[in-house]
């Protein structure tokens, strides 16, 4: 039996999701740190009947471009900053996210110019709505670097040692390399978003021209930016064997949305954590033809899933995989939470465990739907 040290909140009658096993007990919070954990009901007056339901650990999303959803809603209409960022926030909330890395984009590859000014609306707005006390839960920043664009190191530079900052990741979004290889697949993608075919192939050349100038040296002061920093610093897109042992030369530790199945068996064999998109395992693939996140699971290639861009992927990718891929649940559901919170350097969280923070998600299942019903975040609850 457990001490439950005068706790403010008791949530009984449910399936506690714990980091080994599942049991059906009694969680405790006092103020915004866990303080019992029990089998069984408790008889207390105060304690809340959670009528079976399942408690996880708040979820912990390492890279999420849902901001740009709320900023950008419609291709020519852009929404007010502060008001995005609030919609965000409780859109990730909502979805038993309590700890968000916003991915904002650093470098401008000539498409999508708006990306820049959402990265500096961001942090501004962060730096307002946070210390107010309006935002629902936890937000840090997630820069998203792309290495051959012109302008990314004097955008960097001085947000690098922001607060805030608790990952990086080198991005190349160039024409022919990553996520891009297949040229038809990019043409089509710029085709899609209303580019004339001449100014395609005059941007592919032009963009393959600036990459052979400029991801050398601008990659090699980007590395020399965030090595003093004590932040991870994550590949993205990788697709080759090659890629790897330079991320690993280079002291990468996290290789984020391999495209390919050899590239995340090569960063798992060297020793680097492996990110994949739980829309991918949502969806039964990649939207965009890249390797199947199932099949990254099947080969014990993959160590954390990012909701990409839909917050509510988190919680049903990790009941999904407990379901269909051979997982237990609470393999499945560090996945989402204490894996990716240890992968930010934040070992305060992702864990129903005494001492841990309070960020616990209330889960009901509807069919082999899980719906997020109740969060609390800090102990505070906010949906």
């Amino acid at each position: 039996m457990t001490a439950f040290m005068d706790p403010e909140t008791i949530l009984t009658n449910a399936v506690l999701v714990l980091p080994d096993e599942t049991v059906h007990g009694t969680i405790a919070f006092k103020g915004a740190t866990i303080v019992g954990l029990d089998k069984g009901n408790s008889s207390l007056p105060g304690a809340i009947d959670m009528q079976g339901d399942y408690l996880i650990p708040g979820i912990v999303d390492v890279h999420t471009d849902n901001l740009e959803r709320q900023v950008q809603p419609r291709a020519t209409s852009r929404w007010p900053s502060k008001s995005a960022m609030v919609a965000h926030d409780a859109q990730c909330a909502s979805a038993g996210v309590t700890t968000i890395f916003d991915a904002l984009c650093l470098g401008d590859l000539g498409f999508e110019k708006d990306r820049i000014r959402t990265f500096r609306e961001g942090v501004a707005d962060l730096d307002s709505l946070g210390p107010a006390g309006v935002l629902k839960v936890e937000h840090y920043l997630h820069l998203r670097c792309e290495v051959p664009a012109a302008d990314t190191l004097e955008l960097t530079e001085p947000v690098v040692g922001h607060r805030l900052v608790r990952m990086i990741s080198l991005m190349d979004h160039s024409p022919g390399v990553g996520q891009y290889a297949n040229l038809d697949y990019y043409r089509k993608i710029r085709r899609d978003s209303g580019v004339d075919a001449a100014t395609i192939e005059r941007r592919i050349k032009e963009l393959q021209d600036q990459r052979a100038l400029l991801r050398g040296p601008n990659r090699k002061a980007l590395l020399d930016m965030a090595r003093p920093r004590d932040v991870p610093i994550a590949s993205h897109d990788d697709r080759t064997e090659d890629e790897i042992a330079e991320n690993i030369a280079d002291g990468i530790t996290i290789s984020e949305f391999p495209v390919t199945l050899l590239a995340a068996k090569a960063a798992k064999a060297a020793g680097m954590q492996v990110i994949a998109g739980a829309p991918n395992i949502v969806r039964g693939g990649s939207h965009s033809g890249n390797v199947s996140a199932s099949d990254l699971i099947d080969a014990g290639a993959v160590d954390a899933f990012a909701s990409d861009y839909v917050p509510p992927s988190l919680v049903e990718a990790a009941f999904l995989c407990a379901r269909t891929k051979g997982l237990s649940l609470p393999a499945a559901v560090r996945m989402v939470t204490d894996v990716p919170a240890r992968m930010g350097g934040l070992q305060d969280r992702g864990r129903l465990a005494l001492w841990c923070r309070a960020d616990v998600a209330r889960v009901r299942m509807h069919d082999t739907l899980p719906v997020v019903r109740q969060v609390w975040c800090g102990g505070i609850r906010v949906i």
